[in-house]
């Protein structure tokens, strides 16, 4: 009995052992997103919600921290290769944020009249797209700088948007 009992701890020793540690595991490669190949699907209903948004102004932008959500104000939208850009930075709580849970939804309200748009962000690292939104927002360059580190640019993805007012129905279009 104890010759079998060390015969099968052997045999899980040696199975055990012949596996590879997580640190020897390879990561899978990295997924390579092509951001110039996509475009808002509805390019209409994105350009409403552009011109609405830009002409208030100022928007909200709300995130998850852990279980706490997070609403911040941001004032500038860039259209780019048929999608609809937001700039921020980095070293700020919002891009970590962004990291962790993409989903976010933005609220500008004017008058009686509001929107809300729910959509997942996805970060563009080029170059060229963060010129484009600096070279159409120049006074941003004193915080940003498309060769920087610190330079974060996403575009809305899979978005929904509902157009609200006190005096009407709901209208949601989706981009």
């Amino acid at each position: 009995m104890k010759k079998i009992f060390a015969i099968l701890l052997a045999a899980a020793f040696v199975a055990c052992s012949s596996e590879n540690t997580p640190a020897e595991q390879s990561a899978p490669a990295p997924v390579k997103i092509d951001h110039a190949a996509y475009s808002s699907p509805n390019a209409a209903a994105q350009q409403r919600v552009y011109d609405y948004m830009k002409g208030i102004g100022v928007f909200y932008i709300a995130t998850v921290d852990g279980d706490q959500p997070r609403v911040r104000p941001f004032g500038a939208l860039h259209i780019y290769e048929g999608k609809m850009y937001i700039i921020t930075g980095h070293k700020k709580r919002v891009a970590q944020q962004l990291a962790a849970n993409p989903k976010v939804e933005f609220c500008a309200q004017k008058d009686s009249e509001w929107v809300r748009v729910a959509c997942t962000l996805v970060e563009d690292e080029r170059v060229e797209a963060k010129k484009a939104y600096l070279d159409a927002y120049p006074h941003l360059r004193g915080q940003y700088n498309e060769n920087d580190d610190n330079t974060a640019i996403y575009y809305l993805k899979d978005a929904t948007a509902t157009f609200s007012s006190f005096t009407t129905a709901d209208e949601t279009v989706k981009f």
